[in-house]
């Protein structure tokens, strides 16, 4: 099969693209015909080194995928041939990852596609679907009323958050660097949207708080959290959830912090267990044919420029490039 590997962590420019071995499903897994796999951000840090896990090279990278199921391992017992499924948190923890013609996966990690989504749609909304579900009903506990802030509302999680806030009945708030990404905010269901590139933001968020009242969540999807910007606009009580910034060493106003007995909650998805990560799925595929869910692709490339595909992650999660709005989509 064809597969987009890398044989030691490095560069984007590591990836290769060529022949490697189908693989044989073990007892518990899925062998899937893959059609569609998204890039993250986590995919490019494991590939550079900066995440360390023990690898088996050659080592196929990526997490997320759809696709239908070739056949699977004997004691599998809630696919069969010809389902579409899709899934994440397989190229994780040592996994063989999913930028392949076919992947093998543990039946655990295996969803079935919801009716009326594309291929291109269930890879893209894998990850950032479950973490941003996650992050809002599992550790912030969100219920309808709450006002929610995103930063980043047309990014992979950030996107996916507006829309699940937006379903539970909150109201949400959020941030981007355009006009045009501004309106792409609201249609997702923000009910006000933000420049985060404006020097007047602080002002107007503290301005908009007394209209919407204080925060209940603020979703923080940035590498460089600010804390003395969002404790004093969070409600008593309120959760601030963090998922992203793994050099990040801001200060921290303590003070503030403890007198409104506030919440700071940082999680990973890929600790979630597996049954989590399932719920999360099942409510993911609800909110989708319900209309509330629809995740959000930037580019769609083929497998073979995988390379290219990380280079442009890179190019937009380190440095700041703003070239990307969504997912990265690649095709077999």
């Amino acid at each position: 099969m064809k597969a987009a590997y890398i044989t030691e962590t490095g560069p984007a420019s590591n990836i290769r693209y060529g022949e490697l071995p189908t693989p044989v499903p073990g007892e518990n897994q899925v062998l899937i015909r893959t059609q569609a796999v998204a890039v993250n951000p986590i995919d490019t840090y494991i590939r550079n080194g900066n995440v360390k896990f023990q690898l088996p090279f050659p080592w196929i990278i990526g997490c997320d995928f759809s696709g239908v199921v070739e056949r699977v391992g004997s004691e599998v017992k809630r696919f069969a041939a010809g389902d579409r499924v899709w899934g994440s948190n397989q190229g994780l923890f040592g996994r063989q990852g999913t930028f392949a013609e076919y992947c093998a996966v543990d039946e655990q990690w295996v969803y079935p596609v919801a009716e009326g989504m594309t291929p291109e749609a269930a890879a893209a909304g894998a990850l950032v679907g479950i973490t941003a579900h996650l992050g809002l009903f599992l550790h912030a506990g969100i219920k309808s009323g709450d006002v929610v802030f995103v930063n980043g509302g047309t990014g992979g999680v950030g996107s996916s958050v507006v829309q699940l806030a937006k379903a539970a009945g909150a109201t949400v708030i959020t941030t981007a660097g355009s006009d045009d990404k501004l309106a792409a905010c609201r249609k997702l269901g923000a009910d006000h949207a933000l420049s985060y590139r404006s020097e007047q933001l602080d002002q107007a968020l503290t301005d908009l708080i007394k209209v919407t009242g204080p925060i209940n969540i603020w979703f923080e999807t940035q590498r460089t959290p600010n804390p003395d910007r969002c404790i004093p606009l969070m409600a008593l009580r309120g959760r601030i959830v963090l998922m992203a910034g793994r050099d990040a060493r801001p200060e921290f106003p303590v003070g503030p912090f403890y007198v409104k007995d506030l919440r700071a909650i940082g999680f990973a998805m890929f600790n979630a267990s597996a049954e989590e990560q399932r719920q999360a799925a099942e409510q993911l595929n609800q909110f989708y044919r319900d209309g509330r869910w629809k995740p959000q692709i930037g580019k769609v490339l083929p497998l073979s420029e995988a390379a290219a595909a990380h280079q442009l992650q890179e190019d937009n999660t380190l440095s700041g490039a703003g070239s990307l709005s969504g997912k990265i989509v690649l095709k077999p």
